[in-house]
């Protein structure tokens, strides 16, 4: 049984993941974790406020970008392993986790988007990269996510761009920032909107053919599977590892 505390309740992405864990039979969701609501009932678990309180095999990541990385340190520290909901994880910041995690297990699983649909689509952009004149990308989310672009927007950009893809680089910016902002070469166009959830459109195109790869998750719900194997993962990772496609391959060899 692995032992999972939430990090970051109770917000919507950690109230989401902990009614997943509270209803799976092999992952055991022990306290919620927030500085702010010490002592705090939270779906029938106490809210501890100190890292030093914290006893689990997995800590799950949902928490603001401006403490996350003190929080990984710290399980770092008490040996536990970590999967990262958190948005805004750029190859900065990937690096300074690896930096201080090195090659020790249990691993730190950072995870873009925990929706499946939404790692295949980054599966299926980087596939169809190399065939395409230009690519840009455009993601929709809600009206008060922190930052922008998305981690997935990220994350697809940077894969489309290690597999040759980019972006066409002719026009000239009549107003700052019309062509939106650029990731190793990859133009990112980040939409915040009220009754959006995640929405994000990979666009290719070459002479006579465009390509639209389209993903929408309507709800939370849409990342709760992709979460509980996150966990279930993570205690075979070394080091730092990037996206849920190793724990996809690693759950279709029948490892899981």
């Amino acid at each position: 049984m692995i032992r999972i505390t939430i990090s970051g309740t109770p917000g919507r992405l950690a109230t989401a993941v902990a009614a997943a864990v509270e209803a799976a039979t092999d992952v055991d969701f022990v306290a919620g974790f927030n500085p702010h609501r010490p002592g705090e009932a939270f779906m029938g678990r106490e809210t501890v406020a100190e890292h030093a309180a914290v006893i689990a095999d997995v800590v799950f990541e949902a928490t603001e970008p401006s403490v996350v990385m003190d929080n990984l340190r710290a399980w770092h520290t008490a040996g536990m392993g970590a999967v990262v909901g958190t948005s805004g994880f750029t190859g900065d910041r990937v690096a300074e986790v690896a930096g201080f995690w090195g090659d020790d297990r249990p691993g730190c699983l950072i995870v873009p988007n925990f929706s499946i649909g939404a790692v295949l689509m980054m599966r299926f952009a980087e596939q169809a990269a190399p065939h395409f004149a230009g690519v840009e990308i455009v993601e929709r989310h809600h009206h008060d996510k922190p930052d922008a672009p998305s981690g997935t927007a990220i994350a697809t950009a940077g894969r489309i761009a290690a597999a040759g893809g980019r972006s066409i680089e002719q026009s000239q910016e009549l107003v700052a920032g019309s062509r939106g902002g650029s990731v190793d070469g990859v133009r990112i166009h980040s939409l915040r909107m009220e009754a959006t959830l995640s929405e994000q459109e990979v666009a290719f195109a070459k002479p006579g053919e465009r390509l639209a790869i389209h993903h929408v998750g309507a709800s939370y719900g849409a990342f709760v599977d992709g979460a509980l194997l996150a966990m279930r993962y993570v205690p075979t990772v070394s080091g730092v590892e990037v996206g849920l496609d190793g724990a996809l391959d690693w759950w279709a060899a029948g490892e899981a």
